[in-house]
C-alpha cells in the first residue's frame, strides 16, 4: 500500500510529537511528586506526637533539589534526541533557570502534555466504539436498544478530536521547544564569556601554529638554502685562489660572485635569526638576548632576572620585541646607547627598552610599533610607549609569562 509523501510525513511529525511529549510527561511529574512529598512531611511535622516527620523531611527536600538540576540532562536529551535541538549543557551556576524549567515551568507543561495525550485516548475510544460495542454481546444491545444515536454522536466527536490532535500536539511541541531554548538556553552573557573563551583558544592555537611554522621555514631555510650558498662560496674561493691563469674579466666576475654569495649569507643568517633563533629554543632566552644584543649596531646594557623559562609563544614574543626596537633605535634615534631589562615578577615577563635617542616615535605613525603592539596582545599582553620630543624613549611590555 503506498501511502502518500505529505500523509507520510505527517505521520512522522505526529508520531515524534507523540514521543515527545510521552517522554516528558514523567519528567515534568517528578517534582510536583516530590513537593507533594514534602508537604505532606511538613503536615506530619506539625502534627502533634510525631516525629517521623522530622526524620524523613530531608529525603524529598533534597531530591526535589537533585531533581531541579539533575532533570535537566534528560531534558536537553529529550529536546536532541526527538527535535534536534541542542540545548547546551548548563553550569551549576545557572542553578535558578534549571529550577525554573523543571519545578516551575515543567509541571505545567506537563499538565498540557497529560491533556492531549489524554484527549487522544479519549477520542480513539470513542472513534472505535463501533468496533469494541459488539464485544458487549447481543443481550446488551437488546437491553439498550437506544445506543445507536449516542454512539453515532460518540463516534462522530472522537474523530473530529484525532483530526485535531496533530496540529494540538504540534503546537504543544513547538511551545515546549520556545519556552526550553528561552530558559534552558545560555544568556547573551554567558554566550559572549563562551565566544571569549573560544576566541582566546583558538587564538593561542593560531600563535603556536605561526611560531611552529617559522620554526619550520628556520630550519629549511638553514638546511637547504643556506648550506647551498656556503658551498657555492667555498667553491668560488677556491677557483679564486686556484685558477691564476684567468683573463682580468673572469677574475674580476669570480670575485664579485664570491662576494655577492658571502653576503647572501649573512643577509640569510639574518633572516634565519629574525625569523626564529635556534638558541632561542636550545638555551632560552637570556642567552637569545645576549647574542642579540653583540650583534647590535650600537651598545646595548642588556641586564636580565629569568628564574625559568615561559611558554615558547611567550619567549619568542620577547625576542622579537627586543629584535625590534633595537633595529628602530639603530635605525631612527640616532642614539649613543640602549638599555635592556628583561625580568619575571610572579607570572608576568616585563621587557623594558629605553634609548638615549632624539625621541618622538608614535605607534599611531609607524606600521613596525603598531606591529609589535600588534603581536603583544596576540599573547594578552600590554604594550606602552613613552617617546617624548627630545627623548628619551621609553618602551616597556609586560606578557603573561606561561609555563
Amino acid at each position: 500500500m503506498n501511502i502518500p509523501p505529505r500523509l507520510r510525513r505527517s505521520l512522522v511529525r505526529l508520531r515524534r510529537d507523540l514521543l515527545f511529549m510521552g517522554a516528558g510527561l514523567p519528567l515534568h511529574a517528578i517534582p510536583p511528586v516530590l513537593f507533594f512529598w514534602v508537604l505532606m512531611q511538613l503536615k506530619d511535622i506539625m502534627g502533634p506526637g510525631s516525629d517521623l516527620g522530622t526524620l524523613l523531611l530531608p529525603f524529598p527536600v533534597g531530591l526535589l533539589l537533585l531533581a531541579a538540576y539533575g532533570l535537566t540532562e534528560a531534558q536537553r536529551w529529550r529536546f536532541r534526541s526527538l527535535c534536534g535541538m541542542d540545548l547546551p549543557r548548563l553550569r551549576f551556576r545557572a542553578g535558578k533557570r534549571q529550577w525554573a524549567y523543571n519545578c516551575l515551568v515543567g509541571p505545567l507543561l506537563g499538565l498540557l502534555e497529560l491533556c492531549v495525550l489524554g484527549a487522544l485516548a479519549a477520542a480513539l475510544a470513542a472513534a472505535t466504539s463501533p468496533v469494541w460495542i459488539w464485544t458487549l454481546g447481543w443481550q446488551w444491545r437488546v437491553d439498550h436498544r437506544g445506543y445507536a444515536t449516542p454512539l453515532g454522536y460518540a463516534t462522530v466527536g472522537g474523530l473530529l478530536v484525532l483530526a485535531a490532535v496533530p496540529a494540538l500536539a504540534g503546537g504543544l511541541v513547538r511551545l515546549e521547544n520556545v519556552v526550553g531554548r528561552a530558559v534552558l538556553d545560555v544568556s547573551r552573557s554567558e554566550e559572549l564569556e563562551r565566544r571569549v573563551e573560544d576566541l582566546t583558544v583558538s587564538r593561542a592555537g593560531a600563535v603556536d601554529a605561526a611560531d611552529a611554522e617559522r620554526r619550520r621555514i628556520e630550519r629549511d631555510l638553514h638546511d637547504g638554502a643556506q648550506q647551498r650558498l656556503v658551498a657555492l662560496a667555498l667553491n668560488l674561493g677556491l677557483a679564486k685562489a686556484t685558477l691564476k691563469d684567468l683573463p682580468p674579466e673572469a677574475r674580476q666576475a669570480i670575485d664579485e660572485a664570491h662576494r655577492e654569495a658571502k653576503e647572501a649569507i649573512e643577509e640569510l643568517n639574518s633572516l634565519v635569526r629574525g625569523l626564529h633563533p635556534a638558541v632561542l629554543d636550545e638555551l632560552g632566552l637570556d642567552a637569545a638576548l645576549s647574542g642579540l644584543a653583540a650583534r647590535a649596531p650600537l651598545p646595548v646594557r642588556l641586564w636580565t632576572d629569568l628564574p625559568g623559562r615561559a611558554a615558547p609563544a611567550v619567549e619568542a614574543v620577547a625576542y622579537f620585541v627586543v629584535s625590534e626596537a633595537l633595529n628602530n633605535v639603530a635605525k631612527h634615534a640616532a642614539a649613543t646607547r640602549a638599555d635592556v631589562t628583561v625580568t619575571r615578577l610572579g607570572e608576568i615577563l616585563r621587557v623594558v627598552v629605553a634609548d638615549d635617542g632624539v625621541g618622538g616615535a608614535d605607534p599611531a605613525r609607524g606600521s613596525g610599533l603598531r606591529g609589535l603592539a600588534q603581536r603583544v596582545r596576540s599573547v594578552d599582553g600590554a604594550f606602552r610607549m613613552s617617546s617624548p620630543a627630545g627623548g628619551p624613549t621609553t618602551m616597556t611590555v609586560e606578557l603573561p609569562c606561561l609555563t
